[in-house]
């Protein structure tokens, strides 16, 4: 389990990768990989092509994320979900509230 961040070079784009099982146990990582970000008109990008396991508090985590990104005007961007946490996303209606590209 871990959270990688990457920023780009001009500050607009930021790519959180979770790997493994996103579950509370990565709360305070994932909240830390956003939170400095102050910037207005940035664009989340939560990557989450190696994430096994997603659970209900990873989907509040989430809503988190959204919540910041749109108090700065930006945006979060759900890339390359794995089936089985797409499948968790779908139920959850999370295609409703983001942009999940597959």
């Amino acid at each position: 389990m871990s959270v990688n961040k990457k920023i780009s070079d001009d500050n607009s784009k930021i790519i959180i990768t979770i790997s493994g099982r996103f579950d509370f146990s990565l709360h305070q990582h994932f909240r830390d990989s956003y939170t400095n970000c102050k910037e207005k008109n940035v664009e989340f990008t939560l990557n989450l092509s190696e994430t096994t396991y997603m659970d209900s508090s990873a989907l509040g985590m989430i809503l988190l994320l959204k919540d910041h990104a749109e108090s700065c005007s930006g945006k979060v961007i759900i890339s390359k979900p794995s089936e089985s946490v797409n499948k968790i996303l779908k139920i959850a209606q999370f295609h409703r509230l983001l942009t999940i590209e597959l």
